[in-house]
């Protein structure tokens, strides 16, 4: 494989990437500044405080910004990363087509892109062959 060959779709798993991170960070800032108790929240894994998923989020849109910028150096750690992610935006899209169907449609095929640049572009290049040496 070239060096260019799958860049663009490198280059568009990076982006989708970074903005989900930056998506997540704003989320999480958000909820830790909002401190507040969600009775709706109450038997669910981090509890009713709005805090605790504040920082979950905080966390996960850091790492998938960090995700980003290492997946455009072509690390193999954030290429997973990014799968993974690709995969949970397209099964929680699913969980939204009865609410929002056109919403829903357009992130599921954003992830479903992100999986397939990733897993088909997002390996290591080829060294190329310079010949025997000496």
């Amino acid at each position: 494989m070239s060096e260019d060959e799958g860049s663009g779709w490198i280059l568009f798993a990076s982006i989708v990437l970074a903005a989900a991170g930056l998506m997540r960070v704003l989320d999480g800032i958000w909820a830790i500044r909002a401190d507040e108790r969600v009775p709706v929240l109450k038997d669910q894994l981090l509890g009713d405080q709005l805090n605790a998923y504040g920082w979950l989020y905080l966390l996960v849109g850091i790492v998938l910004i960090l995700a980003a910028v290492a997946l455009y150096q072509r690390s193999q750690l954030a290429r997973w990363i990014g799968i993974i992610g690709g995969a949970i935006l397209t099964i929680s899209a699913a969980m939204w087509l009865p609410f929002a169907p056109v919403w829903s449609l357009v992130y599921i095929f954003i992830g479903v892109f992100v999986i397939y640049g990733l897993a088909v572009y997002g390996g290591r290049v080829d060294q190329v062959d310079r010949g025997p040496t000496i």
